[in-house]
């Protein structure tokens, strides 16, 4: 199984196109800090790969990604589809950026489409450029093959009820549903390999918690630092937590549960004010000693 990391950063990216913060400040002064929206590519067959998340920066993460360029034919791209984990807008904005494709396959839960085609309309408003097509992201330990022949099987976990804001409907609860946001659990059959992609994570559940005991690889939310962060940023007067984001240190802090796992666990999803943006930040070090690494755009990870 090939996965190929597209982005890192959580929404706005990093910099953040309004905020002079001292992480955002650095990344203009320092292009290599520069961080793309969170990401993945998964190779499902040879030639033929799923993103996961269609972001606001998917055509420049196409371009930066040679495995994903058109080709031989003129209009032959290897872009099968798109998996989606939520229907944040961070998550869902890209699908109308690739409306030059013939057809574009979707996956996601029955939330996520409700959102999607019923909220967003972008069904209807791609309609007269393209054909979107829907694939129910299977769940409940359930998996399916990613692409047709795909030996790398798909299942979500349900981590979160977390609505979008634009999703939540009048006099309803904002967050009814676990099925909002899931975690992907890919699985390859023809090496028994598991990934583990989490890029927004609110509840660390018994089913998300066997999923990682058994993983190969844990690429998981690295929002904000800590529980606070949010309200000493001075962006929101909610906690971490309360935002649907499990911050990495702290008593509930997802730092001491997967430093105790086996498979090799990365931080993504980073916010703008997340101290991780700077290579040079003392939290690193703190990672590294536990054995936890930061993804970074770019990087591939073969298992």
């Amino acid at each position: 199984m090939l996965l190929k990391v597209l982005g890192t950063a959580a929404g706005g990216g990093v910099p953040q196109w309004n905020c002079a913060c001292p992480e955002c400040s650095g990344a203009r002064a320092h292009p290599r800090r520069r961080r793309l929206h969170a990401s993945l590519a998964v190779r499902a067959t040879e030639g033929r790969w799923y993103v996961v998340n269609a972001t606001p920066d998917i055509a420049e993460q196409i371009e930066g990604c040679v495995e994903l360029h058109p080709g031989p034919e003129q209009r032959r791209t290897p872009v099968a589809g798109v998996v989606l984990t939520d229907a944040e807008l961070d998550h869902t904005l890209g699908v109308a950026r690739l409306r030059e494709a013939g057809r574009l396959e979707l996956l996601g839960t029955d939330p996520v489409r409700h959102a999607v085609l019923d909220r967003q309309h972008l069904g209807t408003l791609l309609a007269p450029y393209t054909e979107l097509t829907w694939r129910e992201l299977p769940a409940g330990g359930r998996a399916e093959p990613l692409g047709t022949q795909s030996a790398v099987h798909v299942s979500a976990i349900p981590v979160s009820g977390k609505r979008p804001r634009y999703a939540t409907e009048d006099g309803a609860a904002p967050d009814d549903d676990d099925h909002w946001v899931t975690a992907l659990r890919l699985t390859d059959r023809s090496t028994g390999r598991t990934a583990v992609y989490a890029p927004a994570l609110g509840v660390w559940s018994d089913a998300f918690e066997e999923a990682v005991a058994e993983a190969d690889c844990v690429i998981l939310d690295g929002t904000f630092w800590d529980d606070d962060e949010p309200r000493r940023s001075g962006f929101s007067a909610r906690t971490a937590t309360a935002m649907g984001h499990l911050p990495i240190d702290g008593p509930q802090g997802t730092a001491r549960r997967v430093a105790s796992l086996p498979a090799r666990c990365l931080y993504t999803h980073l916010n703008n004010t997340n101290p991780l943006v700077d290579p040079a930040a003392p939290q690193h070090k703190t990672l590294a000693r536990l054995g936890i690494e930061v993804a970074a755009d770019g990087m591939e990870i073969l298992l």
